[in-house]
């Protein structure tokens, strides 16, 4: 990597004060985890969920000991509709509303299409678009009847640009892309707003685990700063979208990078 240091860490200033969100696959390293984070330090309430339990329960309890009384957990599998039903459910009867909602699972992997499989093509989009789509729709009841929320989309520049071995989740990306600005155009007459961030390289673990050493540095070649995004920056521009800061953007799709077409 190119040592280019990362900024420093922002500290909270209360724009998400009094506000309860949902943030789906928040429990790693990542931006989900991140953005979870970032909110509480804004002073929301947050319903963090995650399809995998172990993961889910520690970040739990480590979030809790830092803001006790301010998150909750409930495990859903976006691509199960009984499931993020029942996540949205718990929302609303344990706060009384549902203010923000952030879709940040997706699903990768690197397969070139004449290799691809059905299953592979099929399980990539199902988590990435149709999880995206779900919960969505859930959020969308909700909100419609209590006047009013803001959804958060998680995109990617993959959905802009050609990268080999990336057409599921490039499809599955671009398609969030179009699902969040056809969302917005019917969510606005309920006083929803629906945008999306699409974040190039945010290295954690996990990004690395999976990523060869050579993709990482040719990636990072690519990024105007000469550095990966960390995740917390990414999730500071979700706070922005999220917030009042925002109040009339709506169907939008903000490049967390440089590399906009």
């Amino acid at each position: 990597m190119t040592g280019v240091e990362s900024p420093a860490y922002v500290p909270g200033h209360g724009l998400l004060n009094g506000r309860t969100a949902v943030i789906t696959a928040a429990a790693g390293a990542g931006i989900g985890g991140a953005t979870a984070r970032r909110f509480l330090e804004e002073g929301a309430r947050v319903l963090i969920s995650d399809a995998h339990p172990r993961r889910l329960k520690e970040h739990e309890a480590a979030l809790a000991r830092e803001f006790p009384g301010a998150v909750t957990a409930q495990l859903c599998d976006v691509t199960d509709d009984t499931q993020v039903r029942a996540l949205f459910d718990t929302a609303a009867h344990t706060h009384g509303r549902l203010d923000i909602v952030v879709n940040n699972a997706g699903l990768g992997g690197t397969s070139h299409l004449v290799d691809m499989t059905d299953d592979q093509w099929d399980r990539v989009l199902d988590v990435t678009l149709n999880g995206t789509f779900r919960c969505t729709r859930a959020a969308l009841r909700l909100m419609r009847e209590t006047g009013g929320g803001v959804i958060v989309n998680n995109a990617s520049v993959v959905g802009w640009r050609a990268q080999a071995g990336q057409a599921h989740y490039a499809a599955a990306k671009a398609g969030v892309m179009a699902l969040t600005r056809c969302a917005a155009i019917e969510a606005a007459a309920h006083e929803v707003r629906v945008n999306a961030v699409s974040p190039s390289l945010a290295l954690h673990p996990h990004l690395a685990k999976v990523t060869t050493p050579d993709l990482l540095e040719e990636l990072t070649a690519r990024e105007a700063f000469g550095r990966h995004a960390e995740p917390w920056e990414v999730a500071n521009v979700i706070v922005f979208l999220a917030s009042g800061y925002s109040s009339y953007l709506t169907g939008e799709v903000v490049s967390v990078s440089s590399q906009h077409p």
